[in-house]
């Protein structure tokens, strides 16, 4: 039987690492679930969303090479770095962003990788309509982008993780986000395109909570799911 309910959970403001090892845990435990022979239950889904300090995470198909500091330079700008177990190359996540982390069981909704990264994306175009941002798929490119025809930039990265049709990982939305920071980088491997942000764009701050909200909405309608606020099991203490 498919479980169509998500339980949500936003973390607010949290370090890389904590998040990472929460995202984890609910991983694991779905993955437990689906493998025990002796369970009849259906296997639950998880949506975290949070904001994080400033990080540079590497995929595990990336190359070193696009990240132009040196570790010294790290630590004097205070960015943390991670090589990470998701698809894709290197990306920023910091101060200003909605980072979201769907923690799913497809078998509940559509086995299939390429419908997954499409329905996310949807999820993010549909919330940038709604503060009046138009937005596209570029094809080739994983995220959102926004102005594809003349100066394509993008304002939402993705990667994730997939394993016995469990995900993890998931997308990083611009709001406010200090885009000086991907001057450090080569942001996803392309270096011939652009990054932006919802305030950039529309020339004003956004409220991240309202941004939240809107995801929320549009993920439960993108995924034909019903969408519960949950503290979940008890999140590690929050290192700020």
């Amino acid at each position: 039987m498919k479980n169509k309910t998500i339980f949500w959970q936003s973390l607010g403001r949290i370090s890389y690492k904590p998040a990472w090892d929460y995202q984890t845990l609910l991983f694991e435990k779905i993955i437990q679930q689906k493998t025990n022979p002796q369970n009849s239950e259906p296997t639950e889904n998880y949506f975290l969303l949070c904001e994080h300090n400033h990080v540079y995470t590497l995929g595990k198909s990336g190359k070193i090479e696009n990240l132009l500091i040196s570790e010294s330079q790290l630590a004097e700008k205070n960015i943390e770095f991670f090589k990470i177990n998701r698809g894709g190359d290197i990306t920023y996540h910091g101060l200003g962003q909605v980072v979201g982390y769907p923690i799913l069981d497809l078998e509940n909704f559509a086995t299939d990788i390429h419908w997954y990264m499409r329905s996310l994306e949807e999820v993010i175009i549909r919330t940038l309509a709604d503060f009046g941002i138009v937005s596209e798929r570029l094809q080739g490119l994983t995220g959102v982008w926004v102005d594809i025809q003349r100066n394509p930039r993008k304002i939402c990265a993705m990667g994730v993780k997939t394993s016995r049709w469990v995900t993890m990982h998931g997308f990083a939305l611009n709001v406010n986000t200090q885009l000086d920071f991907f001057n450090y980088i080569v942001p996803c491997g392309i270096a011939d395109k652009g990054v932006t942000s919802m305030q950039k764009e529309l020339g004003k701050e956004i409220d991240l909570q309202e941004v939240e909200k809107t995801i929320i909405k549009h993920f439960g309608e993108v995924f034909e799911a019903q969408m519960f606020p949950h503290s979940l099991l008890q999140t590690q203490e929050k290192t700020l």
